[in-house]
């Protein structure tokens, strides 16, 4: 595989699923954010408006579940610590693509596309370690405490 091919198959195309990924999770954990944020106003704004209604207590009770919902889909797939690490890794590749491109330090010399190779491909293995690692620690945690699901 020559430069060019690396560059377009592999850095580019894992420069687009980080940086897809990113926009999903960080946009994702927005949502659910602003849900639990309006719907907890939304609690003390009915206790105000509805609270001699005889449906308020279900009403309460439903926005207070929906909360719990949100904030344990939240937890579960952990949308703000994905975006912060798929935008990171993102970047990291972008600064390697542009050290290359340029040929700066570190790719100055003539081995400049072997260690862009190997920086590169560092960056994603640590990140699925990474990945692995959150993966494997989620499932402890829930083998290890079932109640919290």
């Amino acid at each position: 595989m020559n430069e060019q091919e690396y560059l377009d198959l592999r850095l580019d195309d894992q420069l687009t699923w980080y940086e897809g990924k990113s926009v999903r999770n960080q946009r994702l954990y927005k949502v659910l954010r602003t849900f639990e944020l309006v719907t907890a106003a939304l609690i003390p704004l009915s206790a105000a408006l509805f609270n001699g209604e005889p449906w308020f207590a279900w009403l309460a009770a439903g926005l207070g579940a929906s909360i719990a919902i949100a904030s344990a889909i939240n937890g579960l797939f952990r949308f703000q610590e994905n975006w912060i690490q798929y935008r990171a890794t993102a970047e990291q590749l972008k600064h390697e693509k542009f050290l290359f491109l340029t040929r700066t330090e570190p790719y100055s010399d003539d081995d400049a596309f072997t260690l862009l190779v190997q920086r590169v491909e560092s960056l994603i293995a640590k990140e699925t370690s990474v990945w692995a690692q959150a993966v494997k620690k989620g499932g402890e945690d829930r083998k290890n405490n079932p109640q919290s699901e």
